[in-house]
């Protein structure tokens, strides 16, 4: 069993940044990569960034490359996602979730954290 909690959501204007976190605990140690994953009102589940967690490479959705960062603190086992620039279509549910495998694809993430809500308006 994994757990996962996020938290850092809430509101902030176009152009500004938020971090959010994710604290994993449980059985932890088939996890290979930790991702972020989106999903929009009315609009299918995106990819948003992972951590591989073997060798802490990452990737990045083109919507967020440079914008966004993600990282890890091993001694907290916890997954940041830094979000800078933010734009109002980056508004979403933002998920943190663990796969066995390091991927790009929302439905091959095993495990889910609740959510976090972001909302980027004026």
């Amino acid at each position: 069993q994994v757990q996962l909690v996020e938290s850092g959501g809430g509101l902030v204007q176009p152009g500004g940044s938020l971090r959010l976190s994710c604290a994993a605990s449980g059985r932890t140690f088939g996890i290979k990569a930790m991702g972020w994953i989106r999903q929009a009102p009315g609009k299918e589940r995106e990819f948003v960034a992972y951590l591989s967690w073997s060798d802490g490479m990452t990737y990045y959705a083109d919507s967020v490359k440079g914008r966004f960062t993600i990282s890890r603190d091993n001694a907290r086992n916890t997954v940041y996602l830094q979000m800078n620039s933010l734009k109002p279509e980056d508004t979403a549910v933002y998920y943190c979730a663990g796969a066995t495998s390091v991927t790009v694809y929302p439905d091959a993430y095993t495990y889910w954290g609740q959510g976090t809500q972001v909302t980027v308006s004026s």
